[in-house]
């Protein structure tokens, strides 16, 4: 039996619908009341250890979604509890969404997710690192006032979209050949000046709003840390990755 923790957010959903057909799959939901639909459901809270271990009993694959917590301590004892809950339940595989730059950074951002993967592959269970870059659904440029602008300095983002992160997901969950690899999942390169030419619009680069996530964000696209690519999306796939151009002229 597979199961989906954190399954009622968007990714989680998006993972069962992708997992429904091909398998048996449970959604582990803090809140039984936000489950998806048509599917077993477990209460498994991430600040509960007992409830994990409670939830993943006869579990063969585990798809562990990071939590949403933005306190990188809490969310680390949320995660250490559920790897924990995995190993105690006998759980035989996890596959873990973590974030690019957390096998080799434990800062900033990264931190929460290095101490995950650390924690997975000293727990002795068989695991799979899913490593997710920016989600596209966040950061597809809108055409406002005849243009499009951003505080991106024209360079490129590597972000994929949700879609097809949760079926890659869904196909190392009822693949072979996943166990002991770490994928570094990017999209395919794309940048805002690109998408108003196509778009048959101007592009106008504009300052940074104000401090905040989007003005970090900005300030690393513009230093080119958006910028890797690696054929792992595509290659568990089995095809390309949609990308943010296809998106903005549907």
């Amino acid at each position: 039996m597979i199961a989906v923790s954190a399954a009622s957010g968007a990714l989680g959903r998006l993972v069962i619908d992708h997992l429904r057909p091909r398998s048996e799959v449970t959604a582990v939901v803090r809140d039984p009341g936000r489950a998806p639909e048509g599917v077993p459901v477990r209460r498994g809270d991430y600040d509960d250890p007992a409830s994990l271990r409670e939830a993943f009993k006869g579990v063969t694959r585990l798809l562990l979604i990071s939590s949403p917590e933005l306190d990188p301590a809490r969310r680390i004892r949320q995660h250490l509890a559920a790897v924990a809950a995995a190993e105690e339940a006998g759980v035989d595989a996890v596959a873990f969404t973590s974030f690019l730059g957390a096998g080799t950074v434990a800062t900033g951002m990264t931190e929460a997710y290095h101490a995950t993967e650390q924690a997975i592959r000293a727990s002795g269970l068989a695991y799979t690192i899913l490593r997710h870059p920016f989600y596209s659904d966040a950061f597809v440029p809108r055409v406002t006032n005849g243009e499009i602008t951003g505080s991106t300095g024209g360079r490129g983002l590597n972000t994929a979209f949700r879609s097809d992160l949760a079926e890659a997901a869904a196909n190392v969950l009822t693949g072979e050949g996943h166990l002991g690899r770490a994928y570094d999942f990017t999209g395919p390169l794309w940048t805002h000046p690109e998408v108003a030419e196509a778009a048959g619009v101007p592009y106008r680069e504009v300052p940074d709003a104000g401090p905040g996530p989007m003005s970090w964000i900005n300030a690393q696209v513009r230093a080119g840390a958006l910028e890797l690519q690696t054929a792992d999306l595509e290659r568990v796939l089995g095809r390309p990755a949609e990308t943010v151009l296809s998106r903005v002229l549907s």
